[in-house]
């Protein structure tokens, strides 16, 4: 049997919805050990204990729930009786197969009745650990951190703190519609949005079959990947071509990827309706490219009738790389592909556009039933944990 502690922050912030917050946590850290087995958890103080019995190595399950949203760390807990010497002595046993370090003792009495101080009980803890293994202690930057908590009835130790994603749980803060091309950013921002407890419907544009199906297959393995730290997700793919070759016959040529994203935002919010998710997403930074100035973005946001959220509009380049590897999206958005954004870029794209530049430029399309044959084209499959 393994035991782990979930540790959170802003949960404890959330007053009298604290209770449904926490439920989403349990209910997604069993979501997440679905395929190693059952488990039981249980809230306590501000964190969930969760305890499972698998023949598994306790390291991956640790990663596994270090991967739950809401988490800000997790620790491995050994379960023993409120007898500091026998609490001493196992964190000696632990202790000495570890290399050369020094050593802390943080106690913590959940239970005030015991007779204890905190203070008291790391001096107890700690006499029984230097005796044992000899080990110097260290209160600032010790090598070996552990986190005594002193309950009713048993006594918890905490080794090998795993850092979590904070945020909040998945399924507290909604439904909303990513649109996720290949590349890095948008598989961020969708991201971002599950860390802030909303669940993600992934909506993907694609040129085949005038490119070749490298850019599905990336979608399909980038939401796989998302699908870990979201336990299920929609992935809808739609096919763009039709709409950009009525673009390229009758458009003006700087005004091609703006359009673009246009009639993306409309085919979008069409399928985010018909999932009742109250808004869009999209991995747009400010100035990053031609059609993210301030400008372009407006003329584009003029097409949509639910709010459009951008959760990296001030992030740095290098910022969403670092949490693009984090995530595990980054390999899988570098390989080269033939997105469809790239395809008919002008040479000159505008910068500086206005929504009635938008509209004027659209005139001569049927842009109702152009939008309505993309909705009627598009796949969908559900991806499960």
């Amino acid at each position: 049997m393994a035991t782990f502690g979930l540790h959170f922050h802003e949960l404890a912030l959330k007053g009298g919805n604290r209770s449904r917050f926490e439920r989403a946590l349990r209910n997604n850290a069993r979501r997440a050990l679905a395929e190693i087995g059952p488990c039981e958890t249980r809230s306590y103080m501000s964190r969930v204990l969760v305890t499972i019995e698998a023949d598994v190595d306790p390291a991956v399950i640790q990663r596994r729930l270090a991967q739950v949203c809401g988490v800000s760390y997790v620790l491995r807990l050994e379960r023993l009786p409120r007898d500091m010497e026998a609490v001493g002595r196992s964190i000696s046993a632990d202790l000495a197969a570890r290399p050369p370090g020094t050593f802390r003792i943080s106690t913590r009495r959940v239970d005030k009745t015991f007779p204890l101080l905190s203070m008291e009980a790391d001096r107890d803890i700690g006499a029984v650990v230097v005796r044992e293994t000899g080990r110097g202690v260290q209160l600032k930057g010790a090598a070996y951190d552990y986190h005594v908590s002193v309950l009713k009835d048993e006594v918890l130790v905490g080794l090998d703190r795993v850092e979590g994603p904070g945020g909040l749980p998945v399924g507290t803060g909604g439904r909303v519609a990513a649109l996720m091309s290949g590349g890095i950013d948008s598989p961020v921002a969708a991201w971002r949005m599950i860390n802030r407890g909303c669940h993600v419907d992934l909506v993907h544009f694609h040129s085949f079959p005038l490119v070749d199906r490298t850019t599905q297959e990336k979608a399909r393995d980038l939401a796989e990947t998302l699908t870990r730290w979201q336990y299920r997700t929609r992935l809808h793919m739609v096919p763009l071509a039709p709409i950009q070759r009525e673009i390229r016959l009758h458009c003006p040529e700087a005004l091609r990827v703006v359009l673009y994203r246009r009639f993306m935002l409309r085919i979008a919010e069409r399928i985010a309706r018909g999932r009742r998710c109250g808004a869009l997403v999209t991995g747009e930074s400010l100035g990053q490219v031609a059609s993210q100035t301030l400008e372009n973005l407006s003329t584009v946001d003029a097409v949509a009738q639910i709010p459009v959220l951008r959760p990296l509009i001030g992030t740095d380049k290098r910022e969403i790389i670092d949490v693009a590897r984090r995530i595990g999206t980054f390999d899988i958005s570098i390989r080269p592909d033939q997105d469809c954004c790239q395809l008919f870029v002008p040479n000159r794209p505008a910068t500086k556009t206005t929504r009635t530049d938008g509209d004027v430029a659209e005139a001569d399309l049927d842009v109702a039933a152009l939008v309505e044959e993309a909705v009627a084209a598009a796949t969908s499959e559900d991806l499960i944990l």
